[in-house]
């Protein structure tokens, strides 16, 4: 059995996922905090200089073909079935098998056509053109100095 797979629940691992982005952020000279309670559509904020980001933690262990897929919707038991730019800036995908993180802009994922998931493809390089969209997020950990007005043209 895999680590990942002694998770009771998906909640339980999604909270390991959490503090595994808080550390490597932190590593980074990052400042982390996190919102009390479960009310916020984001699970981290990272202070950089005047700016606060807010950051969605997601994870995928589902291979799919030569990649991963990783779900950008909130958990299905909550009544908002999809997050809103104007709630998150950033959505960090944790590829757990590989120990791979992507940084995207939630502006590439929430703008004019909310995408409900994307295709990560940290081994071999995607086969379809649309899915190199998203390499360039591949352990993107400079975005996190980025202001929200600076991701938001990311979407653009």
């Amino acid at each position: 059995m895999k680590y990942w797979e002694r998770f009771k629940t998906y909640k339980e691992r999604g909270e390991w996922v959490e503090l595994q982005f808080m550390a490597q952020a932190a590593k980074r000279r990052f400042a982390v905090c996190t919102p009390w309670g479960a009310m916020r559509p984001y699970d981290v904020g990272i202070e950089h200089g005047s700016h606060l980001l807010r950051v969605q933690v997601k994870s995928t262990t589902c291979r799919i073909g030569a990649g991963y897929y990783c779900q950008c919707m909130p958990n299905h038991q909550t009544k908002n079935n999809h997050y809103k730019l104007q709630e998150l800036d950033l959505f960090a995908a944790y590829v757990i098998p590989l120990d791979v993180w992507y940084l995207i802009p939630a502006a590439l994922i929430l703008g004019t056509r909310t995408i409900t998931g994307v295709a990560l493809s940290p081994l071999v390089p995607p086969k379809k053109r649309i899915s190199y969209r998203y390499e360039c997020y591949r352990e993107a950990w400079g975005l996190l100095s980025k202001s929200r007005r600076e991701l938001l043209h990311y979407g653009r």
